[in-house]
């Protein structure tokens, strides 16, 4: 069965899509409600959000019978959710909202481009996933964007808060990496333990500097941003990781700081020549990311995992019984040599 492109950019590209649009209002949202709630709280009130109305969403779709076709986390993945727990859910969160109190929102929302550049350097350099030049010119227009944005007129200048926000983009490069270890499981369940644990943690964290807890209102407006910009944000993006890989996941993912800087100069930040000169770089830098093609003659080794499927030119193995479409179980895939266009998914994960 040949693909061509569009096709295989369906369902991955719309889901890493959906992910940054959502995300991209959390950064100018999340400004305004710093100036009533520490940092560190609003970072534990956001994943807490995520964690639990994902937790609603869960027992809601349980209760009712709503079949699940997706693999459930196993014993073997809890060392991956700790690891993007810490890294995603308490470090990154916790530098982005210190950072956030340092530096105007538009500028923020667009320094939060290099966390598209850590995931695709730690995915090419640590992970070997294969990164050709059409996404490394597009990093690079990001990264003079990046550059642009902190210029003083004299040379680049890293500030405080730019450097926070620069911390915060390492650690959710690790965490989009090491997410895609778990990408064939129930992103929901994943998405609702990191938001869980994430947010009790910084929570606790803020009540242990002092940090009191806000009204009443703010803390639910806190919890229903997390919810759809984290929460649902978080889902999304795992799904596009199953069907994309991690560097291509996060290059589509870098819409969402453009999404964050509008919405923050439509909320009143000054409109600056800099922050126009970084777009159009940051905005070339995607686009780049946006028309990259992927086709080669590839040998598929013999593999076994558990994930949601169906039974397409990858899937090829016959059940006991009857089984409904998509379903998931544990399956073994023989070797196979093929050619069609292809990003590196849970059955395209080579070098070359």
């Amino acid at each position: 069965m040949q693909r061509d492109r569009s096709s295989v950019q369906l369902p991955g590209v719309p889901l890493a899509l959906g992910s940054a649009l959502l995300f991209g209002a959390a950064t100018p949202l999340s400004k305004l409600l710093l100036a009533s709630i520490d940092p560190q709280m609003l970072a534990g009130l956001l994943y807490l959000g995520a964690g639990l109305g994902l937790a609603a969403v869960h027992v809601a779709r349980t209760a009712i019978g709503l079949s699940v076709p997706e693999a459930p986390p196993r014993r073997h993945d809890a060392p991956w959710l700790i690891a993007i727990v810490v890294f995603g859910g308490i470090l990154g969160p916790a530098l982005l909202m210190l950072g956030l109190g340092r530096t105007p929102a538009s500028s923020g929302s667009l320094m939060l481009n290099l966390e598209s550049l850590a995931t695709m350097g730690i995915a090419w350099l640590v992970f070997r996933e294969n990164v050709d030049r059409r996404l490394l010119l597009g990093a690079l227009a990001i990264i003079l964007g990046a550059i642009a944005l902190s210029w003083e007129g004299q040379g680049p200048s890293l500030d405080a808060g730019a450097a926070l926000i620069a911390g915060a983009c390492l650690c959710w490069g690790i965490d989009n990496n090491l997410t895609r270890k778990l990408s064939s499981a129930d992103p929901v369940v994943i998405a609702m333990i990191k938001g869980l644990f994430a947010g009790a943690a910084n929570v606790a964290g803020g009540l242990w500097l002092g940090n009191s807890l806000p009204p009443t209102g703010l803390a639910i407006l806190a919890a229903i941003l997390g919810f759809f910009a984290i929460g649902v944000s978080l889902v999304l993006f795992v799904l596009g990781l199953r069907h994309l890989g991690t560097a291509r996941t996060g290059a589509y993912f870098s819409l969402a700081p453009f999404i964050g800087a509008l919405m923050a100069v439509g909320l009143g930040d000054p409109f600056t020549p800099k922050l126009v000169i970084a777009a159009l770089l940051m905005g070339l830098g995607l686009w780049l990311h946006l028309t990259e093609q992927h086709e080669h003659e590839h040998v598929h080794e013999a593999i076994a995992h558990e994930h949601k499927h169906i039974h397409d030119e990858h899937h090829r193995h016959d059940h006991a019984g009857a089984a409904d479409e998509p379903h998931s179980h544990w399956h073994e895939h023989k070797p196979l040599r093929h050619k069609h266009p292809h990003y590196p998914d849970l059955h395209h994960r080579h070098s070359h």
